[in-house]
């Protein structure tokens, strides 16, 4: 059965769908709304008629999304060893309160869940194109590895075993997390930073903590991860001694509790933490400005 009649509003309509699976198969914004502007491209690209055989614009968009950002995944390694320093994946606001309207930035379209966790996409960074592609259509979005077979041109078995390797990926590599008291924990980091407490940090700070700064070479930033929490704690401090009257905001980052530091009303850093057992095992700290645009209107 064809789709004749589909409306242009009906087809626009999946931009929210299509922007959310691209953003965790990319970890970029950016990147996101690009592969999903070709997809869209390309659908008005179709002669009329054969827009109206397709039986389902949605699935269609989403195939030609997940292949587009198969082929940006497949290039992403190679510009991510030129990448200045560590990368980590677009920060994200929680805009849920504002506009989620179709013609929205794209920070506004996002779904914030426990898959868009900085956590979590800084795991799915470790997949190959492939099995990131697999699971998170699968296991994120629901979709039977028929349709996932279209977009990776590979049989529904294979990409169900694509998706079980991504599985065992995500298993053998994220920690187990203690959502309860995520806040607190926060705010104490908040606080101890703002006086200068280096032992309240150290004490807030797992042994084994790494810190991970992202400047993409355009602000200062540390080139390396910083590991254990006596070192990550002294950085801070450091920090903190080079930026006075930095003001410091709690904010949720990609849904968790973050921080967000910001000078003059500009935001300059946004930080993400992962904790466990009431400490903080993990901190991900994004300066690049480029990454930063969706905080712009204010944190």
């Amino acid at each position: 059965m064809g789709t004749a009649g589909t409306s242009t509003d009906e087809v626009a309509g999946e931009r929210r769908q299509l922007l959310n699976i691209a953003y965790r198969l990319l970890g970029s914004l950016a990147e996101a709304e690009d592969a999903v502007q070709e997809a869209y491209t390309r659908w008005y690209a179709l002669p009329r008629a054969r827009r109206d055989e397709i039986v389902s614009p949605g699935a269609w968009l989403t195939t030609v999304t997940g292949r587009v950002c198969l082929d940006v995944l497949g290039s992403a390694r190679a510009r991510r060893e030129r990448y200045v320093g560590s990368w980590l994946p677009d920060p994200l606001p929680d805009r849920s309160a504002g506009n989620l309207g179709g013609d929205g930035d794209p920070a506004d379209l996002m779904v914030l869940d426990e898959s868009v966790t900085m956590a979590f996409l800084v795991v799915l960074e470790s997949m190959t194109p492939a099995e990131r592609v697999a699971f998170v259509l699968h296991d994120v979005f629901r979709y039977p590895f028929a349709e996932i077979a279209d977009v990776l041109r590979r049989t529904p078995a294979a990409c169900k075993q694509l998706a079980a390797s991504g599985r065992r990926r995500l298993r053998a590599e994220r920690a187990p997390v203690t959502a309860a008291g995520r806040d607190d924990v926060v705010r104490q980091v908040k606080k101890a930073w703002e006086s200068g407490n280096i032992a309240a940090l150290v004490d807030l700070l797992d042994p084994a903590a790494v810190l991970t700064a992202d400047g993409g070479g355009l602000v200062s930033a540390v080139p390396r991860p910083v590991e254990g929490g006596a070192r990550i704690a002294a950085y801070m401090a450091a920090i903190a001694d080079r930026a006075p009257g930095l003001e410091l905001l709690e904010r949720s980052v990609n849904g968790t509790p973050g921080l967000v530091a910001r000078s003059g009303g500009t935001v300059l850093t946004v930080a993400s933490f992962e904790i466990a057992d009431g400490r903080v095992t993990r901190l991900w700290v994004v300066r690049n400005p480029e990454k930063l645009r969706p905080w712009l209107d204010g944190a």
